[in-house]
């Protein structure tokens, strides 16, 4: 199915889902309209889950869960905001990271440090801020701009907000000229902006 068919139906069928908090009588359409949701989207979904958490068994919960967020939030989406998929994507991480959370939380006896576990299961080329940030959708944004970026400008931008270094500490550390890290640091920032206002 064409990207813009694709998202224009995934749309139609938030809205019927999101129809049922206003009239209680399209309750019927609106589980219809889960069932298609969850038939054209689970398996993309699904691959969302199992990089998160690492464990298939474990996805299929985390699955379950986002779904269920995504019946009772329907109302919240804004086309105008994100493709509908981008926004599942985002409940999907947000379940997979509380999970994470949880299980974490159940083993703190066992020893388990969740730092760890979180940072071995989420492991990228890029910096990843989603872990710091309690996953929100803004986190989620800020990773998703941050990998648009060249990989210096990346690495500057995250040691300098993410680290909080000064430019001068940058320098020193990296062996860098000032004028050259306060350029890149300016160009990122730059471009995150721009890429920011789109998930703004």
């Amino acid at each position: 199915m064409d990207r813009t068919l694709q998202d224009q139906r995934l749309i139609a069928l938030l809205d019927l889902i999101a129809a049922r908090a206003i009239d209680s009588g399209r309750r019927a359409e609106s589980e219809s309209a889960l069932r298609e949701l969850y038939d054209l989207t689970s398996s993309r979904l699904y691959g969302v889950a199992v990089r998160v958490v690492s464990n298939r068994e474990w996805a299929e919960d985390v699955l379950q869960e986002a779904y269920l967020n995504i019946w009772r939030i329907a109302a919240d989406y804004r086309a105008a905001l994100s493709p509908p998929l981008a926004w599942m994507g985002v409940i999907v991480r947000s379940r997979a990271l509380d999970f994470l959370r949880r299980r974490a939380s159940e083993r703190a006896d066992a020893g388990v440090d969740f730092d760890g576990l979180a940072a071995d299961t989420m492991a990228g080329d890029s910096p990843d801020p989603l872990d710091a940030s309690q996953a929100s959708e803004q986190a989620w944004a800020l990773h998703e701009c941050l990998g648009k970026l060249e990989a210096r400008e990346r690495e500057l931008v995250s040691l300098a907000y993410l680290r909080d270094l000064s430019h001068r500490e940058l320098a020193q550390r990296l062996r860098l000229p000032l004028g050259s890290v306060k350029t890149w640091i300016r160009r990122g920032l730059e471009q995150l902006r721009g890429c920011m206002s789109h998930y703004a």
